[in-house]
Protein backbone atom coordinates (compact mmCIF):
# COMPACT_ATOMS: atom_id res chain seq x y z
CA UNK A 1 0.00 0.00 0.00
CA UNK A 2 1.04 3.63 -0.39
CA UNK A 3 1.51 6.38 2.19
CA UNK A 4 0.82 9.90 0.93
CA UNK A 5 1.40 13.27 2.50
CA UNK A 6 -1.80 14.73 1.06
CA UNK A 7 -4.64 13.58 -1.14
CA UNK A 8 -5.34 16.16 -3.80
CA UNK A 9 -8.91 15.11 -4.50
CA UNK A 10 -12.21 15.47 -2.75
CA UNK A 11 -14.17 12.25 -2.18
CA UNK A 12 -16.54 13.20 -5.00
CA UNK A 13 -13.77 14.02 -7.49
CA UNK A 14 -12.35 10.66 -8.48
CA UNK A 15 -10.57 11.98 -11.58
CA UNK A 16 -8.15 14.38 -9.85
CA UNK A 17 -4.56 13.13 -9.45
CA UNK A 18 -3.29 11.74 -6.16
CA UNK A 19 -0.14 13.12 -4.55
CA UNK A 20 3.02 11.14 -5.24
CA UNK A 21 3.70 8.94 -2.19
CA UNK A 22 6.91 9.54 -0.26
CA UNK A 23 7.32 5.86 0.54
CA UNK A 24 5.71 2.42 0.29
CA UNK A 25 4.95 0.31 3.35
CA UNK A 26 4.90 -3.33 4.39
CA UNK A 27 7.81 -5.65 5.14
CA UNK A 28 8.54 -8.01 2.24
CA UNK A 29 5.59 -6.80 0.18
CA UNK A 30 5.60 -6.92 -3.61
CA UNK A 31 5.78 -3.20 -4.32
CA UNK A 32 4.92 -1.44 -7.60
CA UNK A 33 6.16 2.09 -8.31
CA UNK A 34 7.07 4.33 -11.23
CA UNK A 35 8.65 7.78 -11.31
CA UNK A 36 7.19 8.48 -14.77
CA UNK A 37 3.67 7.42 -15.65
CA UNK A 38 3.60 4.57 -18.13
CA UNK A 39 7.14 3.34 -17.41
CA UNK A 40 5.95 -0.04 -16.12
CA UNK A 41 4.83 -2.63 -18.68
CA UNK A 42 1.35 -4.03 -18.11
CA UNK A 43 0.76 -7.75 -17.75
CA UNK A 44 4.33 -8.87 -18.45
CA UNK A 45 7.87 -8.28 -17.14
CA UNK A 46 10.01 -8.27 -20.28
CA UNK A 47 8.13 -7.12 -23.37
CA UNK A 48 9.86 -7.03 -26.73
CA UNK A 49 10.41 -3.33 -26.18
CA UNK A 50 9.95 -1.89 -22.69
CA UNK A 51 7.90 1.33 -22.38
CA UNK A 52 9.50 4.76 -22.88
CA UNK A 53 12.64 3.28 -24.44
CA UNK A 54 13.74 1.77 -21.13
CA UNK A 55 15.60 -1.50 -20.58
CA UNK A 56 13.99 -4.31 -18.57
CA UNK A 57 16.28 -6.03 -16.06
CA UNK A 58 15.70 -8.48 -13.23
CA UNK A 59 17.61 -8.30 -9.93
CA UNK A 60 17.47 -11.70 -8.19
CA UNK A 61 18.11 -11.62 -4.46
CA UNK A 62 17.46 -15.35 -4.11
CA UNK A 63 17.92 -18.37 -6.33
CA UNK A 64 15.21 -18.72 -8.98
CA UNK A 65 13.85 -21.90 -7.41
CA UNK A 66 13.46 -20.70 -3.83
CA UNK A 67 9.91 -21.26 -2.50
CA UNK A 68 7.53 -18.47 -3.42
CA UNK A 69 7.29 -17.20 0.17
CA UNK A 70 11.07 -16.80 0.37
CA UNK A 71 11.73 -15.75 -3.23
CA UNK A 72 12.97 -12.18 -3.57
CA UNK A 73 13.39 -10.50 -6.93
CA UNK A 74 12.67 -7.15 -8.49
CA UNK A 75 12.12 -6.09 -12.10
CA UNK A 76 13.59 -2.68 -12.90
CA UNK A 77 13.09 -0.48 -15.95
CA UNK A 78 16.13 1.68 -16.45
CA UNK A 79 17.69 4.15 -18.85
CA UNK A 80 20.68 1.86 -19.51
CA UNK A 81 21.14 -1.78 -18.55
CA UNK A 82 23.52 -2.15 -15.63
CA UNK A 83 25.70 -4.36 -17.86
CA UNK A 84 26.85 -1.22 -19.70
CA UNK A 85 30.00 -0.43 -17.73
CA UNK A 86 33.79 -0.68 -18.16
CA UNK A 87 36.02 -3.15 -16.26
CA UNK A 88 36.54 -2.86 -12.49
CA UNK A 89 40.03 -2.53 -11.05
CA UNK A 90 41.28 -3.11 -7.51
CA UNK A 91 41.56 -0.16 -5.14
CA UNK A 92 42.78 0.10 -1.56
CA UNK A 93 40.51 -1.38 1.13
CA UNK A 94 41.37 1.25 3.75
CA UNK A 95 40.21 0.02 7.17
CA UNK A 96 37.57 -2.27 5.67
CA UNK A 97 38.07 -5.98 6.37
CA UNK A 98 36.10 -9.12 5.47
CA UNK A 99 35.68 -12.67 6.80
CA UNK A 100 37.44 -14.90 7.46
CA UNK A 101 39.01 -12.71 10.15
CA UNK A 102 42.51 -14.03 10.71
CA UNK A 103 44.57 -10.93 11.55
CA UNK A 104 44.55 -11.69 15.28
CA UNK A 105 44.21 -14.77 17.43
CA UNK A 106 40.68 -15.18 18.84
CA UNK A 107 40.76 -13.84 22.40
CA UNK A 108 38.28 -14.69 25.21
CA UNK A 109 38.68 -11.28 26.87
CA UNK A 110 35.87 -8.74 27.00
CA UNK A 111 36.40 -5.61 24.91
CA UNK A 112 34.94 -2.12 24.90
CA UNK A 113 35.46 1.05 22.84
CA UNK A 114 34.53 4.70 23.06
CA UNK A 115 32.90 6.34 20.06
CA UNK A 116 35.01 6.32 16.91
CA UNK A 117 36.10 9.92 16.17
CA UNK A 118 34.82 11.83 13.14
CA UNK A 119 37.85 12.37 10.82
CA UNK A 120 39.30 15.84 10.44
CA UNK A 121 39.98 15.37 6.71
CA UNK A 122 37.14 15.19 4.15
CA UNK A 123 35.70 11.66 4.41
CA UNK A 124 32.61 10.14 2.83
CA UNK A 125 30.63 7.09 3.98
CA UNK A 126 32.75 4.60 2.06
CA UNK A 127 36.13 6.03 3.04
CA UNK A 128 34.98 6.26 6.66
CA UNK A 129 34.18 2.57 7.09
CA UNK A 130 36.21 1.02 9.93
CA UNK A 131 35.84 -2.71 10.50
CA UNK A 132 35.60 -3.65 14.18
CA UNK A 133 35.14 -7.41 13.98
CA UNK A 134 33.37 -10.26 12.24
CA UNK A 135 33.01 -13.98 11.72
CA UNK A 136 32.19 -16.65 9.15
CA UNK A 137 33.40 -16.75 5.56
CA UNK A 138 32.19 -14.38 2.89
CA UNK A 139 32.81 -16.96 0.16
CA UNK A 140 30.34 -19.40 1.71
CA UNK A 141 27.75 -16.72 2.57
CA UNK A 142 28.00 -17.24 6.33
CA UNK A 143 28.66 -14.79 9.13
CA UNK A 144 28.80 -11.04 9.52
CA UNK A 145 31.15 -8.09 9.39
CA UNK A 146 30.73 -5.33 11.99
CA UNK A 147 31.81 -1.82 11.02
CA UNK A 148 31.65 1.75 12.19
CA UNK A 149 30.94 4.45 9.64
CA UNK A 150 31.93 8.09 10.08
CA UNK A 151 31.68 10.83 7.48
CA UNK A 152 31.80 14.60 7.09
CA UNK A 153 30.93 14.86 3.41
CA UNK A 154 28.42 13.38 1.01
CA UNK A 155 29.08 10.95 -1.84
CA UNK A 156 28.38 13.14 -4.86
CA UNK A 157 30.05 11.49 -7.86
CA UNK A 158 30.68 8.16 -6.15
CA UNK A 159 28.50 5.11 -5.66
CA UNK A 160 28.98 1.83 -3.82
CA UNK A 161 27.57 -1.68 -4.18
CA UNK A 162 28.22 -4.59 -1.83
CA UNK A 163 28.20 -7.98 -3.57
CA UNK A 164 29.33 -9.69 -0.35
CA UNK A 165 26.36 -8.99 1.89
CA UNK A 166 23.40 -6.84 2.77
CA UNK A 167 24.06 -3.77 4.91
CA UNK A 168 22.12 -3.01 8.08
CA UNK A 169 22.88 0.64 8.85
CA UNK A 170 22.30 1.98 12.39
CA UNK A 171 22.78 5.79 12.56
CA UNK A 172 24.06 7.13 15.87
CA UNK A 173 24.83 10.74 14.96
CA UNK A 174 23.55 12.77 12.03
CA UNK A 175 20.84 12.17 9.44
CA UNK A 176 21.66 10.53 6.12
CA UNK A 177 19.83 10.18 2.83
CA UNK A 178 20.36 6.94 0.93
CA UNK A 179 20.08 7.38 -2.83
CA UNK A 180 19.57 3.83 -4.16
CA UNK A 181 18.73 2.28 -7.51
CA UNK A 182 15.14 1.87 -6.33
CA UNK A 183 14.66 5.29 -4.74
CA UNK A 184 15.56 7.37 -1.71
CA UNK A 185 15.38 6.64 2.02
CA UNK A 186 16.14 9.18 4.73
CA UNK A 187 17.16 7.76 8.11
CA UNK A 188 18.16 9.38 11.39
CA UNK A 189 19.32 8.16 14.80
CA UNK A 190 16.64 5.83 16.29
CA UNK A 191 15.99 4.53 12.75
CA UNK A 192 17.70 1.85 10.67
CA UNK A 193 18.06 1.10 6.97
CA UNK A 194 18.83 -2.14 5.15
CA UNK A 195 20.40 -2.11 1.68
CA UNK A 196 20.21 -5.56 0.03
CA UNK A 197 23.24 -7.28 -1.42
CA UNK A 198 23.99 -6.02 -4.93
CA UNK A 199 21.96 -2.79 -4.80
CA UNK A 200 23.90 0.33 -5.84
CA UNK A 201 23.61 3.45 -3.67
CA UNK A 202 25.30 6.60 -2.45
CA UNK A 203 25.06 8.36 0.92
CA UNK A 204 24.22 12.04 1.26
CA UNK A 205 24.73 13.73 4.62
CA UNK A 206 21.83 15.84 5.86
CA UNK A 207 23.92 17.22 8.73
CA UNK A 208 27.54 18.35 9.01
CA UNK A 209 28.73 14.90 10.10
CA UNK A 210 27.37 11.40 10.51
CA UNK A 211 28.42 8.36 12.49
CA UNK A 212 26.95 4.95 13.20
CA UNK A 213 27.24 1.21 12.90
CA UNK A 214 26.94 -1.28 10.03
CA UNK A 215 26.23 -5.00 10.18
CA UNK A 216 27.32 -6.53 6.89
CA UNK A 217 25.29 -9.72 6.70
CA UNK A 218 26.92 -12.40 4.52
CA UNK A 219 24.23 -14.96 5.35
CA UNK A 220 20.50 -15.33 4.75
CA UNK A 221 18.76 -11.96 4.32
CA UNK A 222 17.32 -10.36 7.43
CA UNK A 223 13.69 -11.14 8.04
CA UNK A 224 11.21 -10.68 10.87
CA UNK A 225 11.48 -13.24 13.68
CA UNK A 226 8.61 -15.60 14.39
CA UNK A 227 6.44 -14.44 17.28
CA UNK A 228 5.56 -17.89 18.58
CA UNK A 229 3.30 -17.73 21.68
CA UNK A 230 3.33 -13.91 21.50
CA UNK A 231 0.75 -14.29 18.75
CA UNK A 232 -0.17 -12.16 15.75
CA UNK A 233 0.95 -8.73 17.01
CA UNK A 234 3.90 -7.08 18.70
CA UNK A 235 7.64 -6.57 18.29
CA UNK A 236 8.32 -5.02 14.84
CA UNK A 237 5.11 -4.84 12.82
CA UNK A 238 5.20 -5.28 9.04
CA UNK A 239 3.25 -2.10 8.36
CA UNK A 240 5.96 0.12 9.87
CA UNK A 241 8.69 -0.74 7.36
CA UNK A 242 9.24 1.90 4.66
CA UNK A 243 10.32 1.19 1.09
CA UNK A 244 11.32 3.82 -1.47
CA UNK A 245 9.22 4.99 -4.36
CA UNK A 246 10.93 5.03 -7.74
CA UNK A 247 13.32 7.96 -8.26
CA UNK A 248 16.07 8.14 -10.85
CA UNK A 249 19.18 10.09 -11.78
CA UNK A 250 19.62 10.87 -15.48
CA UNK A 251 23.26 11.96 -15.34
CA UNK A 252 25.67 11.62 -18.26
CA UNK A 253 28.97 12.56 -16.66
CA UNK A 254 31.95 10.74 -15.15
CA UNK A 255 31.24 8.95 -11.85
CA UNK A 256 32.98 6.20 -9.90
CA UNK A 257 31.24 2.99 -8.86
CA UNK A 258 32.98 1.02 -6.09
CA UNK A 259 32.06 -2.62 -5.67
CA UNK A 260 32.88 -4.76 -2.64
CA UNK A 261 33.48 -8.23 -4.01
CA UNK A 262 35.21 -11.20 -2.39
CA UNK A 263 36.32 -9.06 0.51
CA UNK A 264 38.05 -6.39 -1.58
CA UNK A 265 37.12 -3.06 -3.14
CA UNK A 266 37.00 -2.66 -6.91
CA UNK A 267 36.24 0.52 -8.84
CA UNK A 268 35.02 1.36 -12.32
CA UNK A 269 34.65 4.75 -13.99
CA UNK A 270 31.17 5.06 -15.50
CA UNK A 271 30.02 7.78 -17.85
CA UNK A 272 26.56 7.87 -16.25
CA UNK A 273 24.84 7.43 -12.92
CA UNK A 274 23.97 3.80 -12.04
CA UNK A 275 20.82 5.04 -10.29
CA UNK A 276 18.80 5.31 -13.48
CA UNK A 277 15.82 3.09 -12.62
CA UNK A 278 12.63 4.88 -13.69
CA UNK A 279 10.19 2.21 -12.46
CA UNK A 280 10.28 -1.10 -10.62
CA UNK A 281 8.15 -3.81 -9.11
CA UNK A 282 9.12 -6.64 -6.78
CA UNK A 283 10.10 -7.57 -3.24
CA UNK A 284 13.89 -7.16 -3.35
CA UNK A 285 14.45 -3.57 -2.26
CA UNK A 286 16.02 -1.42 0.46
CA UNK A 287 13.91 -0.51 3.45
CA UNK A 288 13.92 1.61 6.62
CA UNK A 289 12.35 1.21 10.03
CA UNK A 290 11.72 3.57 12.94
CA UNK A 291 12.87 1.77 16.10
CA UNK A 292 10.55 3.88 18.27
CA UNK A 293 7.67 1.89 16.74
CA UNK A 294 8.99 -1.39 18.17
CA UNK A 295 6.44 -2.85 20.58
CA UNK A 296 8.57 -3.98 23.51
CA UNK A 297 7.25 -6.90 25.54
CA UNK A 298 8.47 -7.74 29.05
CA UNK A 299 7.62 -9.34 32.34
CA UNK A 300 4.53 -8.33 34.31
CA UNK A 301 5.25 -10.77 37.13
CA UNK A 302 8.86 -11.57 38.00
CA UNK A 303 12.33 -12.17 36.48
CA UNK A 304 14.02 -10.39 33.60
CA UNK A 305 13.03 -12.12 30.34
CA UNK A 306 15.51 -13.37 27.76
CA UNK A 307 16.70 -10.55 25.46
CA UNK A 308 15.46 -12.50 22.42
CA UNK A 309 12.07 -10.84 22.95
CA UNK A 310 13.68 -7.61 21.73
CA UNK A 311 14.67 -9.04 18.32
CA UNK A 312 13.82 -6.68 15.45
CA UNK A 313 15.36 -8.67 12.57
CA UNK A 314 17.00 -12.07 12.22
CA UNK A 315 19.23 -13.75 9.66
CA UNK A 316 18.33 -17.44 10.10
CA UNK A 317 20.41 -20.54 9.47
CA UNK A 318 19.46 -24.12 8.66
CA UNK A 319 19.21 -24.77 12.41
CA UNK A 320 15.94 -23.29 13.73
CA UNK A 321 16.52 -20.70 16.42
CA UNK A 322 20.28 -20.51 15.87
CA UNK A 323 20.82 -17.27 14.00
CA UNK A 324 23.57 -16.20 11.68
CA UNK A 325 22.77 -12.77 13.12
CA UNK A 326 20.06 -11.23 15.26
CA UNK A 327 19.50 -7.48 15.49
CA UNK A 328 18.20 -6.83 19.01
CA UNK A 329 17.35 -3.48 20.61
CA UNK A 330 16.90 -2.32 24.20
CA UNK A 331 14.43 0.57 23.86
CA UNK A 332 12.59 2.70 26.45
CA UNK A 333 10.24 0.49 28.50
CA UNK A 334 8.62 0.00 31.87
CA UNK A 335 10.09 -2.31 34.51
CA UNK A 336 7.54 -3.69 36.97
CA UNK A 337 8.84 -7.14 38.00
CA UNK A 338 8.28 -8.04 41.64
CA UNK A 339 11.15 -9.47 43.72
CA UNK A 340 13.27 -9.15 40.57
CA UNK A 341 16.76 -7.98 39.75
CA UNK A 342 15.61 -5.76 36.91
CA UNK A 343 18.71 -5.06 34.81
CA UNK A 344 20.02 -7.85 32.57
CA UNK A 345 21.33 -10.66 34.71
CA UNK A 346 24.88 -12.00 34.92
CA UNK A 347 25.32 -14.22 31.95
CA UNK A 348 27.45 -16.59 29.88
CA UNK A 349 26.11 -17.21 26.40
CA UNK A 350 26.93 -19.65 23.59
CA UNK A 351 26.08 -16.79 21.21
CA UNK A 352 28.51 -13.89 20.66
CA UNK A 353 27.33 -10.35 21.38
CA UNK A 354 28.45 -7.05 19.85
CA UNK A 355 26.67 -4.10 21.46
CA UNK A 356 26.34 -0.45 20.52
CA UNK A 357 24.56 2.54 22.04
CA UNK A 358 22.64 5.11 19.98
CA UNK A 359 21.79 7.44 22.86
CA UNK A 360 21.26 7.58 26.60
CA UNK A 361 22.44 5.08 29.20
CA UNK A 362 22.30 1.29 29.02
CA UNK A 363 20.62 -0.07 32.14
CA UNK A 364 23.30 -2.73 32.76
CA UNK A 365 26.23 -0.30 32.65
CA UNK A 366 26.24 2.82 34.79
CA UNK A 367 29.49 4.21 33.38
CA UNK A 368 31.82 3.76 30.42
CA UNK A 369 29.41 2.45 27.78
CA UNK A 370 28.92 5.64 25.81
CA UNK A 371 26.81 6.63 22.78
CA UNK A 372 28.72 5.71 19.64
CA UNK A 373 30.82 3.22 21.58
CA UNK A 374 30.72 -0.56 21.50
CA UNK A 375 31.42 -3.71 23.48
CA UNK A 376 32.20 -7.26 22.44
CA UNK A 377 31.40 -10.26 24.63
CA UNK A 378 32.25 -13.43 22.78
CA UNK A 379 30.91 -16.92 23.27
CA UNK A 380 30.80 -17.87 26.97
CA UNK A 381 32.50 -14.64 28.06
CA UNK A 382 31.10 -13.84 31.50
CA UNK A 383 29.37 -10.47 31.56
CA UNK A 384 26.52 -8.57 33.13
CA UNK A 385 25.84 -5.46 35.19
CA UNK A 386 28.81 -3.53 36.52
CA UNK A 387 29.38 -3.20 40.27
CA UNK A 388 27.61 0.15 40.57
CA UNK A 389 24.53 -1.07 38.71
CA UNK A 390 24.39 -4.24 40.81
CA UNK A 391 24.63 -2.30 44.07
CA UNK A 392 21.85 0.03 43.05
CA UNK A 393 19.48 -2.52 41.49
CA UNK A 394 19.84 -5.13 44.26
CA UNK A 395 18.72 -2.64 46.94
CA UNK A 396 16.26 -0.42 45.02
CA UNK A 397 12.63 -0.05 46.02
CA UNK A 398 10.70 -2.08 43.43
CA UNK A 399 8.17 0.50 42.30
CA UNK A 400 7.21 0.69 38.61
CA UNK A 401 10.18 2.27 36.82
CA UNK A 402 10.42 3.77 33.33
CA UNK A 403 13.70 3.16 31.51
CA UNK A 404 13.47 6.28 29.38
CA UNK A 405 16.52 7.85 27.77
CA UNK A 406 18.09 4.80 26.18
CA UNK A 407 18.51 2.97 22.92
CA UNK A 408 21.11 0.23 22.94
CA UNK A 409 21.32 -2.58 20.40
CA UNK A 410 23.07 -5.90 19.85
CA UNK A 411 24.33 -7.82 16.85
CA UNK A 412 24.22 -11.39 18.14
CA UNK A 413 25.70 -14.31 16.20
CA UNK A 414 26.14 -18.05 16.57
CA UNK A 415 29.85 -17.78 15.71
CA UNK A 416 32.79 -16.20 17.53
CA UNK A 417 33.19 -12.55 16.53
CA UNK A 418 36.89 -11.87 15.96
CA UNK A 419 38.15 -8.26 16.20
CA UNK A 420 40.46 -6.68 13.66
CA UNK A 421 44.00 -5.59 14.46
CA UNK A 422 43.01 -1.97 13.81
CA UNK A 423 40.14 -2.17 16.31
CA UNK A 424 42.38 -3.67 19.00
CA UNK A 425 44.99 -0.97 18.45
CA UNK A 426 42.50 1.91 18.13
CA UNK A 427 43.13 4.88 20.47
CA UNK A 428 39.45 4.90 21.43
CA UNK A 429 39.56 1.33 22.76
CA UNK A 430 39.03 1.26 26.52
CA UNK A 431 41.81 -0.55 28.34
CA UNK A 432 41.04 -1.98 31.75
CA UNK A 433 37.40 -2.79 30.89
CA UNK A 434 37.47 -5.73 33.33
CA UNK A 435 37.67 -3.24 36.21
CA UNK A 436 33.93 -2.49 35.96
CA UNK A 437 33.33 -5.80 37.72
CA UNK A 438 36.14 -5.42 40.27
CA UNK A 439 33.81 -3.96 42.90
CA UNK A 440 31.65 -7.09 43.02
CA UNK A 441 32.58 -8.35 46.47
CA UNK A 442 31.87 -11.54 48.36
CA UNK A 443 28.52 -11.31 50.14
CA UNK A 444 28.03 -15.00 50.96
CA UNK A 445 26.90 -15.73 54.47
CA UNK A 446 25.59 -18.88 56.12
CA UNK A 447 22.25 -18.97 57.93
Amino acid sequence: MRDTETVQQAPSDLTAPLAVPDHLTGFGNHHVTEAVAGALPVGRNSPQRAPLGLYAEQISGTAFTRPRAANARTWVYRIRPSAAHPPFHRIDNGLLRTAPFTEVEPDPNRLRWNAVPIPAEPTDFLDGLFTVAGNGDVMTHAGIGVHWYRANRSMADRYVVDADGELLIVPQQGRILLHTELGRLAVAPTEIAVVPRGIRFRVELLDDAARGYVCENYGAPFTLPERGPIGANGLANERDFRYPVAAYEDREEPVQVVQKFGGNLWAADYDHSPLDVVAWHGSYAPYAYDLTRFMAIGTISFDHPDPSIFTVLTSPTDTPGLANADFVIFPPRWLVGEDTFRPPWFHRNIMSEFMGLVHGVYDAKAEGFVPGGASLHNTFAAHGPDAETYARASTAELVPQKVGDTLAFMFESRWTIVPTAAALAAPHRQHGYDAVWAGLRREFRTP
